[in-house]
C-alpha cells in the first residue's frame, strides 16, 4: 500500500519517463508535489524503491526506472494534489488509524484521516490502517495537506484545547515561533505544544501551568504539522 505522496510521485515519474524518456530532477519532483525540501523526495524515492515500484540505475545521474505501477492503475493521469498525511502515525494503546487521502464531498465537507490520540510519550509508527476518518468543513482548510488528531490530556487547556477535542493539523515541517504544532521528539514521541525558540534551542511550551516547558537542541525536534482548527462534541 502506497501513501498518497508516494503514489503521486510514482505517477509523476512514470508520466515524465513516458513523455521524455528522462527522469525528472529532484527539484521538479519537489515542485510537482509541493514539498519544501528535497529531503522529502529522497524519503519518498527510498520508500518506492524498498516496495519494488522503482529502481535506481547505476552509473547514471537522475536515472530512475519504474518497475511496476499499483494494481489499480492503468495509464491513469496524475491525480491533482490531495490533502493527505502519511509518513508517521500515532500508536499507543489507541484505536488503529488510517493513512489516506481526503476527498471533497458534495456537501462542501472534506474527509480527513483521523489519527489516534496525541500525548507526550506516545510512540510513533507508520501505519496503513484504513478505518478512521472525520468530515471537516472545507472552509476550515486552506491550501496544503491536512489530518486530524484526538487530543488526550489537559496540557493545552489554557489555549482552549481540551481533552477529547479533535484538532485539525496542516502538514508542514516548519512553523513560526508561537505556533501550536505537532512535534516529533527524538523520532519516538509526539506532542501538541506551542513552539518557542530559545537562542539556538527549541522550546515546546504547554498551555497549562501544571506542566513544564521542555527545551531541546534543534536536531531533536521535527515539526510534523501546525494547528489550523478544532472540533468539539458536547
Amino acid at each position: 500500500m502506497l501513501t498518497r505522496k508516494q503514489y503521486e510521485l510514482l505517477m509523476f515519474i512514470d508520466q515524465r519517463l513516458r513523455a521524455t524518456g528522462i527522469s525528472p530532477s529532484f527539484d521538479e519532483m519537489k515542485d510537482a508535489l509541493d514539498l519544501k525540501s528535497k529531503s522529502g523526495i529522497h524519503r519518498l524515492i527510498t520508500g518506492l524503491e524498498e516496495r519494488g515500484f522503482i529502481r535506481r540505475l547505476a552509473h547514471r545521474a537522475r536515472a530512475l526506472e519504474v518497475v511496476r505501477l499499483p494494481e489499480n492503475v492503468a495509464d491513469q493521469p496524475l491525480p491533482p494534489p490531495a490533502m493527505s498525511f502519511a509518513p508517521t502515525v500515532i500508536k499507543g494503546g489507541f484505536p488503529q488509524t488510517l493513512v489516506g487521502a481526503p476527498v471533497a464531498g458534495p456537501s462542501d465537507a472534506v474527509t480527513l484521516p483521523l489519527y489516534g490520540k496525541i500525548a507526550a510519550g506516545t510512540p510513533i509508527e507508520a501505519l496503513r490502517d484504513h478505518s478512521n476518518s472525520i468530515d471537516i468543513p472545507a472552509s476550515m482548510l486552506g491550501s496544503g495537506n491536512h489530518y486530524a488528531l484526538t487530543v488526550e490530556g489537559d496540557s493545552m487547556i489554557d489555549a482552549g484545547i481540551h481533552d477529547g477535542d479533535t484538532v485539525v493539523i496542516r502538514n508542514c515541517d516548519s512553523a513560526e515561533a508561537g505556533t501550536i504544532v505537532v512535534a516529533l521528539v527524538d523520532n519516538e514521541e509526539v506532542t501538541l505544544k506551542r513552539l518557542r525558540r530559545k537562542g539556538a534551542s527549541i522550546a515546546l511550551e504547554p498551555a497549562n501551568k501544571k506542566y513544564e516547558t521542555r527545551i531541546f537542541p534543534p536536531d531533536r525536534v521535527k515539526v510534523q504539522g501546525r494547528l489550523v482548527g478544532l472540533l468539539r462534541s458536547y
